[in-house]
């Protein structure tokens, strides 16, 4: 079993230090989020991403499928 891969790359993943920052961020600026050339482009991305995931879920499941039959 190999690494996951990440299908939440469009979305920011806020830290207590982000968090403590936006108190004192009052117009805003310190919002960045990750961002695409267009819609149509992160929507690529972010379905190409989910098939993946979805890949590794039944590769593993088959791993595991396989390891119990050789263990009965």
């Amino acid at each position: 079993m190999g690494s996951k891969v990440k299908s939440d790359f469009l979305v920011t993943h806020p830290s207590a230090y982000s968090g403590m920052a936006r108190l004192f961020d009052f117009y805003g600026l310190y919002d960045a989020y990750n961002t695409s050339d267009s819609e149509a482009q992160a929507d690529a991305m972010a379905t190409f991403a989910d098939w993946l995931v979805t890949g590794q879920d039944i590769r593993e499941a088959v791993e595991q499928y396989e390891r119990l039959q050789d263990a009965a």
